[in-house]
């Protein structure tokens, strides 16, 4: 896993949603982390100092696994630039069926339960 910059690492997502467009996946979590292991974050409790969490963002397509740790400052930058990335290459997604709601509406006045309640 390579641990890159953030905006490297938003250029990095872009040519993975760009590879799989035609075929494949892109995976995407977020999570808390302060970057320290838990015996480092024991001291340091127990020290009065604070710890500063980041955001660690990883994303691998299944061949590649790319990830970087966003601090409280960047953090309203980088989440405006993976919003937009996000919305760009959502196009392949494929639209859901909805059902008419004149005909839904029609069903449940005419209808009302498909089971007969029993006393």
């Amino acid at each position: 896993m390579v641990l890159l910059q953030p905006d490297p690492f938003l250029n990095e997502l872009t040519s993975m949603f760009e590879r799989s467009t035609e075929k494949g996946s892109v995976w995407v979590t977020l999570k808390r982390s302060s970057l320290k292991s838990k015996v480092q974050r024991n001291k340091m409790k127990t020290a009065g100092e604070t710890i500063e969490y980041r955001c660690l963002v990883r994303a691998t397509d299944g061949k590649k696994t790319i990830s970087t740790s966003v601090g409280m400052k960047d953090h309203q930058r980088f989440q405006a630039s993976y919003a937009t990335i996000l919305k760009a290459h959502m196009t392949g997604l494929k639209k859901r069926e909805r059902k008419d709601k004149k005909k839904s509406a029609l069903d449940k006045t005419e209808g009302g339960s498909k089971k007969p309640k029993s006393s």
